[in-house]
């Protein structure tokens, strides 16, 4: 089978604006960035019609680094559904340059189930992660002037919340210290870098409704504390206009194409492990506009991405999905039941049959939001049908609805039946009204101990000194009432990456919690979770190069 972006380049695209008027959207109302993207002013969002969409979240079990697939299963359904007469567009996140030039290569899909043109979406795209890396380093610099402006004039910071940003993997900038060489390069204090989507610029462009609220949300962000203990924000820095204009054009969602000519909207890219891991609502909503079935993903595990999707999205939007479909296959599977990472492509029923109960535990936690769930098999060439049969059977014992796709390999035709069922559960069996795990009056702490014991099986939380001194600061700014977002490894129920399939009765410990005010919410960081990772031992920049005047080592 041909590569990632052979199959790429082998499609035909259409010009972005047929793809546009094809679904209804008006062509004289987007604007072009070359002929296959476009931006989408939110402007054309309408509620009415968003409440008629049908809203279907992909989700998955705990993934492995063999990887499970959730985007192409997302695009694979939208392809599947429009297969079978049903209107659908997908609304997915933007790759970061991090993981595509680390660990990933991309992040457009795989297969015959992508999103296109697929080598400018894992690059620069239209330039919304380089926008938001700017701004974000702007308030940074522009706070570092204010300091050193003012520091004749008795203003002083006791302590600075805010670091800087850079879209690469680069562990050497975790910790530095600025502003060393002399007095003209500025106060010398430690600092840090974070990548570019665990920014709170890039959670607040997913979650702003609009442009008004996007900078009332710049306005909020809690820059630190003057030596008076005085909060100190970006309204006081009096540059919410400025970094409001950065971002102008990054608030409008992003157009593309599937590989068969579907409407995309992919905008936004937080990651679930230290971030809300949700494309922005602007999009997810333009995408209701239009489609009578929009199909979303949030990153990693249900653990991380769905409970994020329903506690923050959902509550902040008040959007519902009508289904979740979660991911498995039979490699993440038997590496839960305790197959080795080397062996887990090789036949193993009872290893897959022991990794039954990390599905299992994430079945039990989506049907607590009330949601109606169907399992999609993504299967890859070594799959065996003993082993898909096991699990089908599985999840009829389960009460859940069971689908293949077979989208990497056979596009929309392989995804069909996957479709069928997503429509036929949605007609039939549709989800309850959305639980949330807790309520906005809990405690802090509580909000963490219901996710931490409840969704994730920890026995107990514990929390260092910093953790509970930023509670208290929280508490005393009125941020109590703000969502919490954990960040923690994506390959566990625990804050350990090496219990596999259902970690259970363990404690649960919190380093730090980050106080996003603009974002309005608490990002709890859990274990040994780095916001800014690092690169592999071999990373996919190795294998990047043009060839002949072509990209190659993209996928």
């Amino acid at each position: 089978m041909k590569s990632d972006i052979e199959i790429a380049r082998s499609i035909e695209l259409k010009k972005i604006k047929q793809v546009a008027w094809s679904y209804g959207l008006p062509g004289d109302e987007i604007l072009n960035y070359g002929r296959y993207i476009a931006k989408v002013p939110e402007t054309l969002i309408d509620e009415e019609k968003v409440k008629r969409s049908n809203l279907i979240l992909v989700t998955a079990i705990t993934p492995t680094k063999a990887g499970i697939g959730k985007t192409t299963v997302s695009i694979g359904l939208a392809l599947g559904l429009n297969r079978i007469g049903r209107k659908a567009i997908c609304a997915l996140r933007e790759p970061s340059l991090g993981p595509c030039f680390g660990m990933k290569g991309g992040a457009a899909g795989g297969g015959y189930a992508q999103v296109l043109p697929m080598d400018k979406i894992n690059l620069h795209f239209t330039g919304d992660f380089h926008a938001i890396t700017s701004a974000h380093n702007m308030i940074a610099a522009l706070l570092d002037n204010y300091m050193y402006q003012n520091r004749d004039n008795g203003f002083a910071m006791k302590e600075v919340l805010w670091n800087r940003v850079l879209d690469v993997n680069d562990r050497g900038l975790r910790y530095i210290v600025t502003g060393l060489g002399g007095k003209t390069n500025g106060i010398t204090r430690e600092s840090s870098f974070d990548i570019t989507p665990a920014s709170e610029i890039m959670a607040i462009l997913c979650l702003a409704t609009d442009e008004a609220d996007l900078r009332r949300r710049i306005e909020n962000i809690l820059l630190g504390f003057t030596v008076d203990n005085k909060p100190f924000t970006v309204k006081d820095l009096g540059v919410a206009g400025a970094i409001t204009v950065l971002l102008k054009d990054a608030i409008s969602p992003n157009l593309v194409q599937t590989t068969e000519h579907t409407p995309a909207f992919v905008h936004g890219g937080p990651f679930a492990n230290i971030a809300h891991g949700c494309n922005s609502i602007l999009a997810t909503k333009l995408a209701m506009t239009f489609g009578d079935y929009v199909i979303t993903e949030a990153g990693f595990g249900a653990d991380l991405g769905a409970e994020k999707f329903y506690d923050i999205k959902c509550r902040k939007s008040g959007l519902q999905p009508k289904l979740t479909v979660i991911v498995a296959t039979a490699q993440g599977l038997k590496m839960h039941g305790g197959v080795s990472l080397d062996k887990i492509k090789e036949p193993d029923l009872e290893g897959l049959e022991k990794g039954f109960a990390n599905l299992d535990k994430h079945i039990e936690n989506l049907r607590s939001f009330g949601q109606t769930i169907v399992v999609a098999f993504n299967r890859y060439a070594n799959d065996t049908e003993e082993e898909i049969e096991a699990i089908r059977r599985h999840c009829t014992t389960m009460g859940v609805g069971f689908a293949v796709n077979n989208a990497f390999t056979e596009g929309g035709a392989g995804a069909m039946e996957l479709a069928e069922l997503v429509v036929d559960t949605i007609e039939n069996k549709p989800s309850q009204p959305l639980r949330l795990a807790y309520e906005d009056t809990d405690s802090i702490e509580e909000k963490i101990e219901k996710v931490a014991c409840n969704l994730y099986g920890a026995a107990e939380v514990t929390y260092s000194i910093t953790a509970r001194k930023k509670i208290k600061i929280a508490e005393a700014l009125g941020y109590e009432k703000f969502p919490i977002c954990i960040a923690k490894t994506q390959y566990s129920f625990s804050t350990d990456p090496k219990l596999y399939g259902v970690a259970k009765d363990f404690e649960f410990h919190v380093r730090d919690i980050v106080l996003n005010a603009g974002a309005e919410m608490l990002v709890v960081i859990a274990g040994e979770i780095m916001r800014m990772p690092g690169l592999p031992k071999e990373p996919q920049a190795l294998h990047i190069d043009i060839v002949n005047g072509e990209i190659e080592g993209l996928s």
